[in-house]
């Protein structure tokens, strides 16, 4: 528990400076951008730590150590010696997951996930395709680095969202736009195509000071290495507070304002947020200080006729633009033309980000005059 390792948390690509940016802020203070995510490192309750508090990570990986292997029976040897038990149950079954890359002479990963599945078999553990509890093996330039993915689910799943529309928006993606807008927790934010309302809930628990890890379960829970009453004391210990602002968010498909109000209630966030089933169009700026106003709308990839799209974007920035004064705007779409058609002044845009197998791009604008 005490000697310190590494801690990677896996990254979209082409946001891994907002996950960097989280994890300083969560005091991880020797985080930094490495291929794929963020590097740290800490001791075994900093893995909980992460999996309980980042939102924008994927999974958060526990490299357990490593060593130097040139052929499959130097992997095999190296594999039987390796100190599985200290962080492994014998009663959990695992899956062995590897990659390795061109510079190594070990080329050929199922046959290093053999030898490692078969080290582990002789000291009594058991393999199967659908164990709670994956090593992952890296082998590069001949070094083979041992990880332990304790998140199990992707981190998107929080544990307390169960209705989703068509191409929702996941958690850590929708976190990580946020924050790419500036948002901070103390502003009101809207969603004016809210879908299932992933933005707004995400926006609403960053308010209140929820952990988005609150509800859920992980993998680290079945390691050799989990203290069940220091987790306890973790998960419990909450800086929750009421937030001034609201939220609101509106959608023309009555359905999805159900299941956005649901999801809502069901992470302890429905009395922040209200929700209206309007068309984009039909929204009004409600009372209080300006704020973000942040969506996810239909791209023809998607959903829809893309053609007919470019209409449906120029009356929403149209709204927008006469209504919402002083506020700012994300909008996500994989599309620049049905960006420009809102006829809204966006900031050059960032990275490609990849969202339902397409590529997508964040365009904001500063406040609207």
């Amino acid at each position: 528990m005490t000697d310190p390792f590494e801690i990677f948390m896996t990254a979209t690509p082409g946001l891994e400076p907002a996950l960097l940016a989280e994890a300083l802020e969560n005091g991880f203070t020797d985080a930094k951008i490495t291929a794929g995510g963020v590097t740290t490192t800490g001791t075994w309750p900093d893995v909980w730590q992460a999996n309980l508090t980042t939102r924008g990570a994927t999974r958060v990986l526990a490299r357990i150590g490593s060593f130097m292997a040139f052929h499959l029976a130097q992997l095999d040897k190296r594999a039987r010696k390796f100190p599985w038990s200290d962080t492994l149950r014998p009663d959990i079954p695992l899956r062995v997951e590897v990659s390795t890359n061109r510079k190594s002479k070990i080329y050929h990963a199922g046959a290093a996930t053999q030898r490692i599945e078969t080290a582990l078999k002789a000291q009594g553990y058991q393999i199967s395709p659908d164990a709670p509890i994956a090593i992952k093996a890296r082998i590069d330039d001949n070094r083979v680095t041992i990880s332990i993915d304790t998140s199990g689910e992707s981190l998107h799943k929080r544990g307390h969202k169960e209705a989703v529309g068509k191409a929702p928006m996941r958690e850590t993606l929708a976190s990580l736009f946020l924050r790419e807008c500036g948002y901070t927790g103390s502003e009101p934010v809207f969603d004016p195509m809210c879908g299932s309302g992933t933005f707004l809930i995400e926006a609403a628990e960053i308010a209140a000071g929820l952990n988005p890890g609150r509800t859920r379960h992980f993998a680290f829970e079945r390691l050799a290495t989990f203290d069940p009453d220091a987790w306890n004391d973790r998960r419990v210990r909450v800086h929750a507070h009421q937030p001034s602002q609201h939220f609101h968010g509106s959608d023309r498909d009555a359905g999805a304002i159900r299941m956005a109000q649901t999801n809502a209630e069901r992470a302890g966030v429905g009395d922040l947020i209200t929700f209206q089933n309007l068309n984009a169009t039909d929204i009004e700026r409600p009372d209080g200080p300006p704020g973000l106003i942040i969506c996810n709308p239909p791209y023809g990839g998607r959903i829809g006729n893309q053609k007919l799209l470019y209409g449906v974007y120029a009356s929403l920035g149209e709204t927008l633009k006469s209504r919402f004064p002083g506020w700012r705007v994300g909008i996500v779409t994989n599309d620049a033309g049905l960006a420009k058609a809102t006829g809204l002044p966006f900031k050059p845009k960032g990275p490609a980000i990849p969202h339902g197998g397409l590529k997508v791009w964040l365009f904001q604008t500063d406040p609207l005059p």
